[in-house]
């Protein structure tokens, strides 16, 4: 099925915030996992809105964020269940606090999963590895986020182009993240 996700402007490359359009009404066509189109609202509605549904979003769609510290905030760090709020509260958990816990391999891939929700609420479509907890692994596997090996001295190019994934995040003017999706399914919305 077709989607339309019609934003307020479209930035097709991650890291650079000049290269905004920003003429209320552009657009971008999800075809499956990849995207189909690129461009003004009107004229992709022309072209796809017999077949497609739209979706209507109060923001600027990107390539999302990159979390490079990805194996230090999943391997390395405890996120709470919200059940345990009373004992350990709802920050993560590291250090001494974490080495107190009892972590099993369940617990870890209960943790990752966690975090790894609060990344994709972040509008995290992209992250560093690689991970060293089984546990762990096979939850960011499941989560379909990217995983990039980038070295540190290589600056890493993102970029929204036709055929490529559907991985974007759409964030409000406040710089909250509305939306996240991953290879064309929507993984997160805010409101």
């Amino acid at each position: 099925m077709l989607t339309i996700h019609r934003v307020q402007g479209v930035r097709p490359h991650a890291d650079d915030l000049r290269e905004t359009t920003t003429d209320l009404g552009h657009a971008l066509v999800v075809d499956s996992s990849r995207i189909a189109a690129i461009g003004p609202y009107e004229e992709l509605l022309a072209r796809y809105g017999e077949q497609a549904r739209v979706r209507t979003w109060d923001g600027v769609l990107t390539p999302g964020r990159y979390e490079p510290d990805a194996p230090a905030l999943l391997d390395d760090t405890y996120w709470p269940d919200p059940r345990e709020a009373d004992a350990l509260g709802s920050g993560p958990l590291t250090g001494e606090a974490l080495a107190a816990l009892d972590m099993t391999g369940t617990r870890w891939g209960a943790s990752a999963r966690r975090g790894l929700q609060r990344m994709l609420a972040s509008g995290t479509t992209a992250l560093a590895g690689p991970f060293r907890r089984p546990e762990v692994l096979t939850a960011v596997e499941r989560s379909g986020i990217r995983r990039l090996a980038v070295a540190p001295e290589r600056p890493l190019a993102r970029s929204l182009t036709p055929s490529g994934a559907a991985d974007f995040a759409v964030f409000a003017a406040d710089g909250g993240c509305l939306v996240t999706v991953l290879g064309g399914r929507l993984v997160h919305r805010s409101r």
